[in-house]
């Protein structure tokens, strides 16, 4: 799968972490918006995500501009993100 990559997803609000593929060629702004359905549709509609919603990089900090394609950032195969 040469056009995504494996993640894990952690989701602090409903305690609980997802392994997830990614496209890499979609931008960050659509991936939160596939993510903050995935998760709820996975929390049985605990989790509600909103236009504050942002993806972190667990080890580095760093918060993802919503415009970027993912292939342009340092996400990869294994890349552990946070969704807050």
């Amino acid at each position: 799968m040469k056009n995504k990559v494996l993640i894990e997803l952690i989701v602090p609000d409903v305690d609980d972490s997802y392994d997830i593929y990614i496209p890499v060629n979609k931008k960050i702004g659509n991936i939160i918006n596939l993510l903050i359905k995935a998760v709820s549709e996975l929390s049985d509609g605990v989790y509600v995500g909103n236009n504050k919603t942002f993806l972190y990089n667990k080890d580095t900090g760093e918060k993802y501009h919503v415009n970027s394609l993912v292939r342009e950032t340092d996400i990869r195969n294994g890349s552990v993100l946070i969704l807050i």
